[in-house]
C-alpha cells in the first residue's frame, strides 16, 4: 500500500533541513556525518559488550549507525531520496500505532550507535522527540566517547587506547585524563617514559617494567608540570586545548630553547596566561641568549 501523502510531505521537510545541515556543516566545520560504529568499534578496540535493558535515550545522544551512516545526517535526517518510501510507509505505521516500538542501540560511552531502527530514529527526529525507547547494549571502553566525537577525533582516541594499554597508567594512576587534541603526541610520551626507565634502571640497577616506568614518570615529571598549568590558568588563554596539549607545547619548547629546565618551561607557560604572547615570547628571547627566533616562532605559533 502507497504511503499517505501526509508522511510523504514530512520526509520532504526532513529531506529539505538535512540538505541545509549538510550545507551549513560546510560553512561551520561541525560534524554533519554519522559515525560509523564499525570504524569506531575497530579504532577502539571494543571487543566485550552487555545487554543494558530497556532505556528511554535522549535522541541527541545517538550520533552513529552500523550500517546506514551514509544514508542520514548527524541528527538522521534523511540525505537519499530513495529513502522517501520507505521512511513514509514507516511514518504511517507509527501515526496509526500511536508511537516508535523500541530501536536497538549500541552504547559506547557517552555515545550510542543504532543497531536497528535508523527510520525509527530519524522520524522521531522529525517529530521533535526528545528521545526514544531503546533496548540498549554497551561495550566497555577505557577513553571517553561522547556524542560531540567525530572521525578526526577516534585516531586521537585510537592512540589513547594504545598508550594505555602499553602504560596501564588507567589502572596504576586512575585520576590520569591525559587527552590530546591533536594526533601524534602520545608517541612523545612513551618515548619519554622509555627514557625514564633506562635511567632508572642505570640508577637502581633492577629491572623495571614500562607500567612501573609509567607510573613513574607521571608521579615526578607529568603530574607536576600539569598542576602548574592549572594554577596558571592558562587553559583560559587557549579554549578548546588540554592540560596534555600544554605539557607537549612545554616540552617542545624546551628543546627548541635549548637545556632550559621544565620548571623555568613551565613558568612561560604561567606568564603566556598573563600577557601576549609576543610579548613574552620576546622576554623568553631575551632570557636565552643566541638562541634563533625561528624556533620560538614556531612555538608561538602552536599557542595561537
Amino acid at each position: 500500500m502507497a504511503p499517505h501523502p501526509d508522511s510523504l510531505l514530512d520526509f520532504d521537510r526532513a529531506r529539505r533541513k538535512a540538505l541545509i545541515q549538510d550545507v551549513l556543516g560546510l560553512i561551520t566545520g561541525e560534524p554533519a556525518d554519522l559515525l560509523p560504529f564499525e570504524e569506531v568499534r575497530q579504532q577502539l578496540r571494543l571487543h566485550n559488550s552487555h545487554f543494558i535493558g530497556l532505556h528511554e535515550v535522549p535522541l541527541d545522544v545517538i550520533v552513529g549507525s552500523v550500517g546506514r551512516y551514509r544514508d542520514f545526517t548527524r541528527t538522521f535526517l534523511p540525505r537519499r531520496d530513495s529513502l522517501r518510501a520507505r521512511w513514509a510507509a514507516v511514518d504511517d505505521r507509527v501515526k496509526t500505532s500511536g508511537g516508535l516500538p523500541p530501536v536497538e542501540l549500541y552504547q559506547v560511552g557517552d555515545a550510542y550507535f543504532v543497531r536497528d531502527g535508523n527510520h525509527r530514529v530519524s522520524i522521531a527526529h522529525a517529530q521533535d522527540s526528545p528521545s526514544i525507547e531503546a533496548f540498549v547494549w554497551e561495550y566497555d571502553t577505557e577513553v571517553p566517547v561522547d556524542p560531540e566525537t567525530d572521525l578526526d577525533d577516534l585516531l586521537i582516541k585510537a592512540e589513547y587506547v594504545e598508550f594505555l594499554q602499553q602504560t596501564r597508567l588507567d589502572q596504576s594512576r586512575p585520576e590520569q585524563r591525559i587527552e590530546f587534541t591533536t594526533p601524534g603526541r602520545y608517541a612523545e610520551l612513551e618515548y619519554q617514559i622509555t627514557l625514564c626507565r633506562h635511567n632508572l634502571i642505570q640508577i637502581d640497577g633492577e629491572e623495571m617494567s614500562f607500567p612501573e616506568a609509567a607510573a613513574l614518570w607521571y608521579d615526578l615529571r607529568y603530574a607536576p608540570i600539569v598542576q602548574i598549568i592549572q594554577e596558571s590558568g592558562a587553559l583560559r588563554e587557549f579554549p578548546g586545548r588540554t592540560e596534555a596539549d600544554l605539557y607537549a607545547w612545554i616540552l617542545r619548547y624546551q628543546r627548541e630553547l635549548g637545556k632550559v629546565p621544565v620548571s623555568d618551561a613551565a613558568s612561560g607557560i604561567k606568564q603566556l596566561s598573563q600577557r601576549p604572547i609576543k610579548k613574552a615570547a620576546r622576554r623568553i628571547r631575551r632570557a636565552v641568549p643566541g638562541r634563533k627566533d625561528t624556533a620560538l616562532d614556531r612555538f608561538e605559533d602552536d599557542l595561537t
